[in-house]
């Protein structure tokens, strides 16, 4: 006798055949859970329009949560709708108390501030957090890159499953390269010694480690930065190498920035804006630094022409002083 699967059990079940991550998955089925429980577990079948109205508007005015966790939760329910249950919500127009959220003007280091930084970092987060600035990636993306991404021959990166879920290749920045070769080399003798102990196995995107279930073993799908030891993966309870954890690195990061005695907010993304940055001031097209950072639209990467020109603002001196 088989047993119909629970709800959301089959938002999970959606979200890793999207490779969506474990901190993505969590966060849906929070929200998934949150919205029914708010009307007395009423299924979301026989909800629609009103009721998504009515909890988005509670979370608004009653909870007062920030305007991004209720795109967060908002995006949750879309996903619900559309991928679990495949209902069209394009045509629902929803009509909540929606918070508005204040777009900021992104904080940059200047590229003296990024070498401080950098200098104040040791061992392996100095090669993660270098190599995410010379390519303008995201922590997420930084952390996920296997061995098999890095094209030494043609001295690119590929970058897959990105947030926006547009694969893209950007250019190795030359001077990482032997360091990278042999940061490839250690994770090759690593897993060597892994595959000997009992373990070697590496998680796998939802849909490849069924339509590939040798590849979790192979040396090419190795993390290019995995954790020193070895831990149990929280989805499938099984002992392997996972990649650096993103409080460890953020850690290290923030160390770095006091260090270096910055007057900024340093954390992971800094170093993304101030590579899109950079790139602008030397002359490189608004085109081409969105497909870099792998921006839908263009104007999600023209917030930097502002950046640029509050630095050229910068550069004005008043008319006392000429």
């Amino acid at each position: 006798m088989t047993h119909k699967k629970k709800l959301l059990d089959l938002v999970r079940d959606k979200i890793r055949f999207k490779h969506y991550s474990i901190s993505t998955e969590k966060t849906y089925v929070f929200w998934v859970k949150h919205y029914i429980i708010f009307h007395n577990k009423k299924h979301p079948i026989e909800m629609g329009k009103s009721e998504i109205e009515a909890f988005l508007t509670s979370l608004a005015t009653k909870e007062k949560v920030a305007p991004t966790t209720q795109n967060q939760a908002f995006n949750a329910i879309l996903f619900l709708y559309k991928e679990v249950l495949g209902i069209d919500m394009s045509e629902w127009n929803i009509q909540a108390l929606r918070a508005q959220e204040r777009k900021h003007i992104p904080v940059v280091l200047t590229t003296e501030e990024v070498q401080k930084v950098l200098q104040n970092l040791t061992g392996i987060y100095k090669l993660v957090v270098t190599l995410m600035y010379g390519c303008g990636l995201r922590m997420n993306e930084v952390l996920n890159i296997r061995v098999k991404d890095m094209d030494f021959g043609f001295d690119k990166l590929y970058v897959w499953d990105s947030k926006s879920l547009k694969d893209r290749t950007v250019p190795l920045p030359l001077k990482l390269k032997d360091e990278l070769q042999v940061q490839v080399k250690k994770i090759e003798e690593m897993h060597q010694k892994d595959m000997s102990d009992g373990f070697g196995t590496v998680y796998m995107p939802f849909a490849y480690e069924k339509k590939y279930p040798k590849a979790k073993s192979e040396t090419k799908w190795q993390y290019l930065f995995p954790m020193n030891n070895i831990s149990k993966d929280p989805r499938s309870n099984v002992k392997r190498r996972h990649h650096i954890h993103p409080q460890t690195l953020g850690r290290n990061i923030k160390i770095a920035a006091q260090k270096a005695n910055l007057n900024k907010r340093v954390t992971s993304h800094i170093f993304r804006h101030s590579y899109a940055t950079h790139l602008l001031q030397v002359g490189i097209d608004l085109r081409s630094i969105q497909e870099l950072l792998g921006h839908k639209s263009v104007e999600t990467t023209m917030i930097y022409t502002h950046v640029v020109s509050e630095m050229n603002k910068a550069k004005l001196i008043s008319p006392l002083d000429f």
